[in-house]
């Protein structure tokens, strides 16, 4: 029996070469021949003179009145022109390097001709001859290489259509075609392929884009399902009461929105399942008072505690911060990392393996092989970004089924996180603190560097600190942007005998730079230039003004990563942007950056202004290549479909119900061929 997952080769005419022509593209089944989709269709409804303008691409129709005549000339180049009779007038009409058309252009027959438009000479360049009557107003056109044509893959297309179009499998449950008024699948691969009007092509789109995103997110979904199904997890049945008394020590109060995902957590943490959970929160928002709440939960259940970090300065904070949240209770914490003398590391690791430590803090140090929990429950891993997945994986076999949280200060936008993490339980802190002052962001041109020295002296006079951040370390011939090197030079001879500053880049030693930083944070520096490394890890709340030099060159959330770094304290701060952007885009980007300090918010604005691809690597954030669907431009149903898959996946007759068969057929044959390919 015929399958859409048949070989390609199964069609007629398809040979070794035009085989291997279609696999170059990535086209090796039916299914894949039928959702190849157009990028671009050309609209060939012929048209009158009257309704087109200078160099519009049209379609024009007429009888030959002039013989077609070819007039070689250059190397290997030449013209066939001819005239045709519209009903407006006499046009002219040329192809260039398409001698082998005249025998398509007979005197006195009626002809039409797709090309390009000049009003001026009243002439047509000619793309293509349509003949007569073309079967449809609208031509698809694909994204095609070197090994195959357009006609071609058209022609191979339309076979495939005609021979296997009942076979086209209906994916989408019944239930939902008719909630949102979707065609049938077979009729949206038409619609999409072959689109008799503007209407059928945005119908058979929005049934692909649909059922792309349904799928994907129904894979994601089943792997939450059955993690939570397996109950294979650590039920940490803490102590509620001494948790609450632990909470009341803090020396300050909860937010409204840190109560809410300490509730979700500890919920997590109670159940026979292992807690998978993302914690995002904008700088600043409280997410460490969240993790401590948790390893306080694991350790009353029984259990230690793990907590990774990028760099050594920022271990050391959290490991300073805990001390002293941990003070007067019986809690036990310690530190990792790669720094640890060798007597206290044994000591230390010893203590570990017997259960003596409740929570470790550290570096990579964490994950080596020595190190032995005596009994881990939970793993945090801050800055889950600047981790690999194995990385990551290392430390959370470390304990049998722990449960892991992972945190990041790079706030992801919601779509992102539905694309990336679906798998994901996800915990948002979206407010801050009491008490902290909104960082006023001024953009200025790049040429006002003085006036910025100036006003980080008059910082400096009050007792602050000020970073300034550079695109480059050192000077480049092809890139005119400030380099740190020659910014530290010039910075540091303007305050000579008046300030200390310092100099940090990613090609320093890692003790080096942790050295550097640590002299910031002393305040043996008052000015820090640096690249982007100081991005994460460095705590400072005495730096009140942040200076990032050709700020253009960074996108948003980066740029709000690095205004992070001031705004800790309690004194007012500033973040200057010296900025020439050339585009509008660049400027827009300049312009949201002083409007708001909204880290969700920008976030969002740089996917859209950047969009997914630039943002993020496709491969290296892990993000799906859709057919059709766009996360950003389709953002509506994304998130249609991801509310629709956890619902599916929560009915009690999902797998077993009629209506869900082609469902479960379709995950099952994913499942399958994942399996195979592993």
């Amino acid at each position: 029996m015929k399958s859409v997952y048949d070989s390609i080769e199964v069609l007629p005419g398809i040979g070794p070469k035009r085989l291997e022509a279609l696999h170059s593209l990535g086209l090796y089944t039916i299914y894949d021949l039928l959702t190849h989709f157009p990028f671009r269709y050309e609209d060939i409804q012929v048209r009158s003179l009257d309704e087109i303008e200078d160099q519009e691409k049209v379609t024009l129709k007429g009888n030959v009145v002039t013989p077609a005549t070819v007039h070689h000339y250059g190397y290997k180049k030449s013209r066939l022109s001819f005239k045709i009779a519209t009903e407006d007038a006499v046009v002219q009409v040329t192809f260039f390097n398409q001698p082998y058309l005249k025998s398509q252009v007979n005197l006195e027959e009626e002809v039409m001709i797709f090309g390009k438009w000049d009003a001026l000479r009243q002439s047509l360049s000619g793309y293509k001859i349509l003949g007569s009557k073309p079967d449809q107003d609208f031509e698809s056109v694909y994204h095609v290489n070197k090994h195959i044509k357009q006609k071609t893959l058209l022609t191979i297309i339309q076979a495939a259509f005609q021979e296997y179009a009942e076979f086209i499998p209906e994916i989408i449950p019944q239930s939902l075609r008719e909630h949102y008024r979707l065609l049938s699948h077979k009729e949206a691969i038409q619609g999409m392929h072959f689109p008799q009007s503007e209407a059928e092509f945005l119908q058979g789109t929005r049934q692909i884009i649909y059922q792309e995103f349904l799928l994907y997110q129904l894979k994601l979904q089943l792997i939450r399902y059955n993690r939570k199904k397996e109950q294979a997890g650590i039920a940490v049945l803490y102590d509620v009461k001494r948790l609450k008394e632990f909470i009341t020590t803090l020396p300050f109060d909860l937010t409204d929105g840190q109560k809410r995902v300490v509730n979700e957590i500890c919920r997590d943490l109670r159940e026979l399942f292992e807690m998978n959970r993302l914690l995002q929160g904008d700088v600043g928002s409280g997410k460490t008072v969240v993790a401590v709440i948790a390893f306080v939960a694991t350790i009353l259940g029984g259990y230690q505690g793990a907590m990774m970090v990028p760099t050594e300065i920022l271990a050391e904070q959290h490991y300073q911060t805990i001390s002293e949240l941990f003070e007067g209770t019986e809690y036990t914490v310690a530190l990792l990392t790669g720094s640890t003398k060798t007597k206290e590391r044994r000591e230390l690791l010893l203590a570990l393996e017997e259960g003596r430590i409740d929570l470790l803090i550290g570096t990579h140090a964490l994950i080596q092989d020595d190190v032995t929990f005596h009994n881990l429950g939970l793993v945090v891993t801050d800055e889950q970004h600047r981790f690999g997945v194995n990385q990551r994986q290392k430390l959370n076999e470390k304990g049998q089924n722990a449960n892991a949280l992972y945190m990041t200060a790079t706030p992801i936008p919601r779509t992102l996180a539905i694309t990336m993490m679906g798998e994901m339980d996800v915990s948002v802190l979206d407010q801050l603190p009491d008490g902290r002052i909104p960082i006023r962001t001024i953009w200025t041109k790049s040429d006002k560097m003085e006036r910025a020295l100036e006003f980080i002296d008059q910082q400096l006079e009050l007792g602050r600190q000020a970073y300034i951040i550079t695109p480059l370390i050192e000077k480049s011939e092809l890139i005119d942007l400030k380099n740190a090197e020659e910014v530290h030079r010039m910075v540091n001879e303007y305050y000579r005998g008046k300030w200390q500053v310092g100099l940090l880049h990613g090609r320093q030693k890692a003790d080096e730079k942790d050295r550097i930083m640590h002299a910031f944070k002393d305040n043996k520096y008052q000015v820090l230039v640096s690249t982007t490394v100081i991005e994460v890890g460095l705590n400072v709340p005495n730096a009140t003004v942040m200076v990032i030099q050709d700020a253009e060159r960074f996108g948003l959330s980066q740029l709000h990563q690095l205004r992070g770094r001031v705004g800790r304290g309690s004194e007012e701060s500033f973040c200057l942007l010296l900025a020439n952007p050339k585009t509008e885009n660049g400027k827009e980007r300049m312009r949201i950056m002083t409007e708001s300090t909204d880290g969700f918010y920008l976030s969002q604005k740089d996917l859209e202004l950047r969009g997914s691809g630039d943002l993020f690597g496709v491969k290296q954030a892990g993000l799906p290549e859709f057919k059709y669907a766009d996360i950003v431009k389709h953002e509506n149903v994304l998130t249609a479909a991801h509310q629709d898959a956890m619902r599916l996946l929560s009915l009690e007759d999902f797998f077993e119900a009629p209506d869900y068969e082609p469902l479960r057929n379709y995950l099952d044959m994913e499942r399958k061929l994942a399996k195979n390919l592993q």
